[in-house]
């Protein structure tokens, strides 16, 4: 990777083994869509996602690749309010709306405090609404804009993972008690949180991917959390590719994926959640995609777990070994 057989990966490594970013629009979303989850009432819901334009995430995780849809400096006070107006008028009626930026919804630097109460008043017929960010950034700024809104807020939090050592050469810049102390203070004050789990970051094998996701669901249920979702990571950041080449990551397949849903699920804590996205580059046979495909979505919606696929690559196909049941 380098002349120094153990890089340390900061952010002066992170960011010199970056791409370019994408060409967004400060006053539109760069991204928007709907989707189907399974409520903490139990039922099934239209969803709306938002992918907000704006400033990086001041924290440059090693497999983080949202930086790729940001701008280079913060927007101006009132883009953050006009992009969900302008997302809004496109989308249908739902009751529940996620409002993901790239990084922290409570970092003044990406949403300007001065456009709480716009948003609020934007977003004031639905249900709930949900936003993520950074453990250590979680603060009375929560309870400030909580209590602007009409709908429940919720906060989505990344763990990522419990194993210490892949933890902080993530440059996270965080610790266990930092998530720990987020929760608490979000359940002190009513505040339900999810919190983001990787499946397989860098350093780890296939079973210490499955052993350590299933380990980070059992803290982050133990440390409050209402819902979990496993993120399977990903090349395409540029530095989770050089640790590739250099054999320090490899993708999970998506006999993993399920093995870890299918765990999540059984211990009927709260909500477990496999992130759908993108699914055929973690599994090598098209004949049972689909089908696995499927069998994760409803176990998604239905939280229950759904019987194993049977693929007649099952031989050779190490992605389609079927998880037991």
């Amino acid at each position: 990777m380098s002349e120094n057989s153990n890089p340390v990966f900061d952010d002066k490594w992170i960011l010199a083994k970056r791409g370019q970013k994408n060409s967004v629009d400060p006053q539109k979303p760069y991204s928007w869509l709907i989707e189907k989850e399974r409520t903490m009432s139990g039922k099934i819901e239209d969803v709306a996602i938002i992918f907000l334009t704006n400033r990086e995430c001041p924290f440059h995780c090693l497999m983080c690749d949202l930086w790729k849809n940001t701008t280079d400096e913060s927007v101006s006070p009132g883009s953050i309010p006009n992009q969900i107006e302008w997302a809004l008028n496109q989308l249908p009626p739902v009751k529940h709306l996620k409002l993901y930026n790239s990084g922290s919804f409570f970092d003044e630097r990406a949403i300007p405090k001065e456009d709480y109460q716009k948003i609020a008043s934007l977003i004031s017929s639905f249900e709930t609404v949900i936003v993520e960010c950074h453990p250590k950034l979680i603060n009375e700024k929560c309870l400030v804009f909580r209590d602007m809104l009409k709908p429940e807020l919720q906060i989505a939090l990344g763990l990522e993972t419990v194993h210490p050592e892949t933890l902080s050469k993530l440059n996270k810049q965080m610790t266990l008690d930092d998530f720990s102390k987020a929760v608490g203070f979000l359940n002190k004050h009513s505040i339900k949180s999810r919190a983001f789990i990787l499946l397989r970051p860098p350093f780890q094998s296939k079973e210490e991917g499955i052993y350590w996701a299933e380990k980070s669901i059992d803290f982050a249920f133990n440390s409050g959390i209402e819902c979990c979702i496993i993120i399977p990571v990903r090349a395409g950041n540029g530095a989770m590719d050089l640790l590739r080449e250099h054999g320090s990551f490899s993708p999970p397949d998506i006999n993993s994926l399920e093995t870890v849903l299918k765990y999540g699920i059984g211990l009927n804590k709260g909500r477990v959640f496999a992130d759908t996205w993108d699914l055929e580059q973690f599994s090598s046979c098209n004949d049972c995609l689909d089908s696995r495909t499927s069998r994760i979505i409803e176990m998604n919606l239905n939280q229950w777990v759904v019987g194993r696929v049977k693929c007649k690559c099952k031989a050779t196909c190490d992605s389609c070994q079927a998880a037991e049941d």
